[in-house]
């Protein structure tokens, strides 16, 4: 008798307290049936972005939300939405509650015998336009979100792949050079350029060593130790306001304020921001790679000012910082989930604060040199016919081929509904390929609320 409480005991605590290991192991061969009873993932429309159909699991969206919603396949596991939800969207752990199993247990019955749904915070008509633009590149990302709340309403990575063909294809993806499997919206990490001039501006406007009228003079080269600075096929913007050097994007000039701000200043700003710190977010996310206080000489610390040096951001995290300067100097925890519902649960996401780096007072001037961008700088090809719409261009050299074009924006610009990031590798100016793309997506994303209401 003994012996059989004993075996009792143990089967119990296997059944209960094991089951939710048991049911992540890689190796378990009930991991074979992955797509049978499984949750679906929807846009947040309800219309489905994963559903199973039979032992077979279907992306109807496919290349387009590869990386965002993930593979399930029995051989390779899981990613994106389906690895970070696959105890909520898998039938047999579609209950996190060890009490209620044990009930179920006692009496004889069974969990549930389908996995809970994910409802997300994508917008199919912005994230289709999004993504045909990027695809016209060879290697590309984006984000879309709402500058109010941190939901992402659309992102993109370029080149993708069939998520239906995931097991066919799997062993050529991996080795490909393009690294179509990569999600470069989310853990792609590039110099962001001029676009980190919206940040440099924004410490030293808060720290209140400049103001947006201080002029500065841009020669056409900043010698600092044994570097020398100079702006695009060597332009001189003469003397400008600092309004004017940031339209019209002078390294020699955003050079001089960063030396201004100091490396334990800028330093201390980057903790405010978050730079380098987890995004908490919903798929897994690259950390940004911020300089050591060791490594910021004066000729790194001028690079830095202008996004160059060692630092290294994903579009994500300019998406944030688009939304910071729009939301008031506050940072929203960027989310992707925007409901589970389960069988026996619903659970929405509620928007949280990640950070407030900056002031109101300082995001509003930012916000005003953005919008002079747009209207009169560098950004003109992001501007909108009865829209006001503030920007930033970033042109990013790496050593690697030609420049990254970036695009931080955001409209309309005195009540915000949308933050665009877009990155596009090795092409050259950001005005010149990255700026349009922004324009068109954000004319879809206000067409988009105009009709939802």
């Amino acid at each position: 008798m003994l012996l059989f409480a004993v075996l009792a005991l143990r089967q119990l605590w296997i059944a209960v307290i094991e089951a939710p290991a048991l049911d992540a192991d890689a190796h378990n061969p009930r991991r074979g049936n992955l797509a049978q009873g499984r949750g679906a993932i929807l846009a947040t429309d309800g219309t489905p972005l994963a559903i199973s159909r039979g032992d077979r699991r279907i992306h109807p969206q496919g290349a387009m939300l590869a990386h965002a919603v993930g593979y399930a396949s029995a051989r390779y596991g899981t990613s994106g939405l389906e690895d970070a939800f696959d105890r909520v969207l898998t039938a047999h752990a579609a209950s996190a509650d060890v009490f209620a199993d044990l009930r179920a247990l006692v009496s004889g019955g069974s969990r549930a015998a389908r996995g809970g749904d994910v409802v997300t915070t994508i917008e199919l008509p912005i994230e289709r336009e999004l993504y045909a633009d990027l695809a016209r590149y060879p290697r590309a990302a984006g984000v879309v979100m709402d500058p109010r709340t941190g939901a992402v309403l659309a992102l993109a990575s370029v080149p993708s792949f069939d998520p239906d063909a995931l097991d066919r294809d799997f062993s050529a993806l991996a080795v490909d050079p393009q690294s179509p499997l990569l999600d470069r919206s989310t853990q792609g990490l590039y110099p962001p350029g001029s676009t980190f001039k919206i940040v440099t501006a924004a410490d030293a406007l808060d720290a209140g060593i400049t103001t947006p009228q201080t002029l500065y003079h841009d020669p056409g080269g900043l010698k600092v130790g044994n570097f020398t600075f100079h702006d695009d096929e060597d332009e001189a913007i003469g003397t400008q306001t600092l309004t004017g050097a940031f339209a019209l994007s002078s390294n020699v000039d955003f050079g001089q304020v960063a030396l201004a701000i100091g490396p334990a200043r800028w330093l201390e700003y980057a903790n405010r921001w978050g730079l380098g710190k987890s995004l908490d977010f919903d798929v897994p996310a690259a950390r940004d790679r911020v300089p050591d206080l060791a490594e910021i000489s004066p000729g790194v610390l001028a690079q830095l000012g202008f996004g160059q040096a060692s630092l290294l951001v994903t579009p994500l995290r300019m998406a944030l910082v688009g939304a910071t300067i729009a939301d008031g100097g506050t940072t929203p925890r960027p989310f992707l989930v925007r409901r589970i519902a389960g069988s026996d649960t619903s659970i929405a996401t509620r928007p949280e604060q990640l950070a407030q780096p900056i002031s109101p007072a300082t995001a509003a001037e930012v916000r005003e040199m953005m919008v002079v961008t747009v209207a009169r700088g560098l950004g003109r090809p992001a501007a909108l016919p009865g829209v006001t719409v503030a920007g930033k261009t970033g042109t990013a050299t790496n050593p690697h081929g030609r420049s990254h074009a970036w695009f931080v924006a955001f409209a309309p610009a005195q009540a915000p509904r949308y933050v665009v990031a877009i990155v596009i590798e090795n092409v050259g100016y950001g005005g010149t390929y990255a700026a349009p793309i922004a324009r068109r997506v954000l004319r879809v994303a206000l067409a988009q609320s105009r009709t939802s209401f």
